[in-house]
């Protein structure tokens, strides 16, 4: 996989990541008086793909640099 094909998949993934993540926490507004347990499964869940997004945004900054890198050359 070229440095160009696995940029477009992060972005990709990031992007996935990021309209998900909005879905949990709509969800979590949504839900009202309900078992805080869950309330709190779905929270860290949330927070788990903040992290993941985080992970990707990094990769992702790896990789544009690498392209600039390869550009200079």
């Amino acid at each position: 996989m070229s440095t160009k094909d696995e940029l477009r998949q992060v972005e990709e993934d990031l992007a996935r990541l990021r309209a998900e993540n909005q879905e949990v926490r709509d969800q979590i507004r949504d839900m009202g008086a309900t078992d805080q347990v869950e309330i709190s499964a779905v929270i860290s869940q949330a927070d788990e793909q903040v992290e993941l997004i985080a992970d990707l945004e990094r990769r992702r900054d790896s990789l544009i640099r690498k392209l600039e890198e390869e550009g200079a050359r």
